[in-house]
């Protein structure tokens, strides 16, 4: 049986997707199902995932994303999009959804409540929405791991216009900000400088401390 690690181990940032191939649907949902699960501060998921498959979008969105061909030629481009803000209507959705699903209101939990309502509170937007961002990006690794899982290729990207990106999927009247895109697909083997070089990382030694 292939390991996880094994798979973290095939992957790689693919630099061209073969444009004729499609994930299946069953593959796409279940990398959309790992974004969906991924854990979140306090729970309050403060972002969304767009799964763009629409060429005419991506061929706008690739206009201002350094023109890059992985947004048209994947099969799937994810965009992760966080809170503007943590306003007190958010926090009290996430918080009576709980209730909801778990059938009870918990004293300790109504008191957490009410403690991260002031911190957002003080907080502001701006940070507020930083801190929303932040969190995307749990949402992102696990996306990347879970198509490495599915052996789907996948290539993170920040390079684009953010503000550009917004106005293309209309995020502002959403309350929204794009933070990170991950084209899905497979690669182009023939046509990728990258796919056969060697993986690097650093060392075990290098990389972890242990403290004991």
């Amino acid at each position: 049986m292939t390991t996880l690690n094994e798979r973290l181990a095939w992957r790689y940032a693919t630099k061209k997707f073969d444009a004729t191939r499609t994930v299946p649907a069953e593959k796409l949902e279940r990398i959309v199902e790992a974004v969906r699960l991924a854990p979140t501060s306090s729970g309050l998921q403060p972002f969304e995932l767009f799964v763009v498959s629409n060429a005419d979008i991506r061929a706008k969105i690739r206009t201002v994303a350094w023109d890059q061909a992985q947004i048209t030629d994947c099969s799937h481009l994810l965009i992760f999009a966080a809170w503007d803000d943590i306003t007190n209507d958010r926090v009290n959705m996430m918080f009576d959804l709980t209730n909801d699903v778990r059938g009870f209101k918990n004293e300790g939990w109504e008191n957490y409540r009410q403690l991260l309502l002031g911190i957002v509170a003080d907080r502001g937007t701006e940070a507020n929405y930083q801190a929303a961002a932040r969190q995307a990006y749990i949402g992102l690794g696990a996306a990347l791991i879970a198509a490495a899982f599915e052996e789907i290729d996948a290539t993170p990207m920040e390079g684009f216009d953010p503000a550009a990106v917004d106005e293309i999927l209309d995020l502002k009247s959403k309350n929204l900000r794009s933070v990170v895109m991950l084209p899905l697909g497979y690669r182009a083997a023939e046509g990728d400088w990258l796919v056969n070089l060697k993986k690097v990382r650093r060392s075990r030694d290098s990389f972890v401390t242990e403290i004991k």
